[in-house]
Protein backbone atom coordinates (compact mmCIF):
# COMPACT_ATOMS: atom_id res chain seq x y z
CA UNK A 1 0.00 0.00 0.00
CA UNK A 2 2.01 3.52 -1.04
CA UNK A 3 0.22 6.85 0.44
CA UNK A 4 1.22 10.28 -0.41
CA UNK A 5 3.86 11.71 2.24
CA UNK A 6 0.92 13.91 3.56
CA UNK A 7 -0.99 11.46 4.60
CA UNK A 8 1.32 9.54 6.19
CA UNK A 9 2.76 12.32 7.89
CA UNK A 10 -0.89 12.82 9.30
CA UNK A 11 -1.71 9.82 10.53
CA UNK A 12 1.42 9.52 12.38
CA UNK A 13 0.44 12.94 14.36
CA UNK A 14 -3.21 12.02 14.92
CA UNK A 15 -2.17 9.79 18.03
CA UNK A 16 -1.15 11.70 20.99
CA UNK A 17 2.03 9.16 21.95
CA UNK A 18 3.55 10.11 18.90
CA UNK A 19 2.95 13.51 19.55
CA UNK A 20 4.78 13.51 22.51
CA UNK A 21 7.47 11.51 21.10
CA UNK A 22 8.32 14.39 18.39
CA UNK A 23 8.15 16.79 21.11
CA UNK A 24 10.62 14.91 22.94
CA UNK A 25 12.82 14.71 20.31
CA UNK A 26 12.60 18.57 18.90
CA UNK A 27 14.98 18.66 22.55
CA UNK A 28 17.26 17.16 20.87
CA UNK A 29 18.33 13.51 20.12
CA UNK A 30 17.11 10.81 22.23
CA UNK A 31 17.43 6.86 22.92
CA UNK A 32 14.53 4.60 22.47
CA UNK A 33 14.77 4.04 25.98
CA UNK A 34 14.87 7.50 26.76
CA UNK A 35 11.81 8.13 24.70
CA UNK A 36 9.93 5.53 26.50
CA UNK A 37 10.46 6.24 29.86
CA UNK A 38 7.88 8.69 30.18
CA UNK A 39 4.83 6.16 28.88
CA UNK A 40 3.54 3.44 30.54
CA UNK A 41 3.52 1.07 27.55
CA UNK A 42 5.75 -1.74 26.85
CA UNK A 43 9.79 -1.31 24.78
CA UNK A 44 7.81 -2.72 21.87
CA UNK A 45 4.74 -0.61 21.36
CA UNK A 46 7.38 2.40 21.75
CA UNK A 47 9.31 0.90 18.89
CA UNK A 48 5.54 0.34 17.14
CA UNK A 49 5.46 4.27 17.11
CA UNK A 50 8.83 5.15 16.66
CA UNK A 51 8.10 2.86 12.67
CA UNK A 52 4.99 4.88 11.82
CA UNK A 53 7.21 7.94 12.78
CA UNK A 54 10.14 6.78 10.87
CA UNK A 55 8.00 5.70 7.57
CA UNK A 56 6.33 9.23 7.77
CA UNK A 57 9.43 10.59 7.24
CA UNK A 58 9.44 12.24 10.99
CA UNK A 59 12.89 10.93 12.20
CA UNK A 60 15.21 8.78 11.49
CA UNK A 61 17.24 6.08 13.82
CA UNK A 62 20.51 4.96 13.53
CA UNK A 63 22.67 2.56 15.65
CA UNK A 64 26.30 3.72 17.42
CA UNK A 65 27.51 0.36 19.05
CA UNK A 66 24.72 -0.03 21.13
CA UNK A 67 23.01 3.18 21.09
CA UNK A 68 19.93 3.75 18.65
CA UNK A 69 19.20 7.15 18.75
CA UNK A 70 16.24 8.63 17.25
CA UNK A 71 16.50 12.46 15.88
CA UNK A 72 13.85 14.70 14.25
CA UNK A 73 13.43 15.24 11.27
CA UNK A 74 11.26 17.95 10.68
CA UNK A 75 11.08 18.46 6.78
CA UNK A 76 7.24 16.34 6.43
CA UNK A 77 6.28 18.77 9.18
CA UNK A 78 6.85 22.08 6.88
CA UNK A 79 4.40 20.04 4.60
CA UNK A 80 1.61 19.67 7.01
CA UNK A 81 2.52 23.69 7.67
CA UNK A 82 2.53 24.73 4.16
CA UNK A 83 -0.73 22.58 3.36
CA UNK A 84 -2.47 24.39 6.44
CA UNK A 85 -1.32 27.85 5.74
CA UNK A 86 -3.31 27.60 2.13
CA UNK A 87 -6.62 26.91 4.67
CA UNK A 88 -5.61 29.29 6.86
CA UNK A 89 -5.47 32.68 4.57
CA UNK A 90 -8.69 31.08 3.10
CA UNK A 91 -10.63 31.23 6.17
CA UNK A 92 -9.32 34.19 7.20
CA UNK A 93 -10.57 35.90 4.07
CA UNK A 94 -13.80 34.54 5.24
CA UNK A 95 -13.63 35.62 8.68
CA UNK A 96 -13.17 38.99 7.53
CA UNK A 97 -16.19 39.10 5.04
CA UNK A 98 -18.29 37.76 8.23
CA UNK A 99 -17.11 40.58 9.88
CA UNK A 100 -17.77 43.61 7.63
CA UNK A 101 -21.50 41.66 6.78
CA UNK A 102 -21.92 41.85 10.57
CA UNK A 103 -20.79 45.23 11.22
CA UNK A 104 -23.26 45.67 8.01
CA UNK A 105 -26.34 44.14 9.74
CA UNK A 106 -25.44 45.84 13.20
CA UNK A 107 -25.28 49.46 11.45
CA UNK A 108 -28.53 48.61 9.50
CA UNK A 109 -30.15 47.73 13.19
CA UNK A 110 -28.84 50.75 14.43
CA UNK A 111 -31.18 53.27 11.71
CA UNK A 112 -34.24 52.33 11.80
CA UNK A 113 -33.91 52.54 15.77
CA UNK A 114 -32.70 56.22 15.36
CA UNK A 115 -35.44 56.64 12.70
CA UNK A 116 -37.97 55.48 15.53
CA UNK A 117 -36.94 57.71 18.04
CA UNK A 118 -37.16 60.65 15.37
CA UNK A 119 -40.81 59.70 15.20
CA UNK A 120 -41.83 59.58 18.40
CA UNK A 121 -41.48 63.25 19.50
Amino acid sequence: MQTDPLSLTFAALADPTRRAILARLSKGEAAVTELAAPFDISLPAVTKHLKVLERAGLITRSREAQWRPCTLAAAPLREVSDWVEQYREHWEQRLDRLESYLKTLQANQKQPDEVKKGRRR
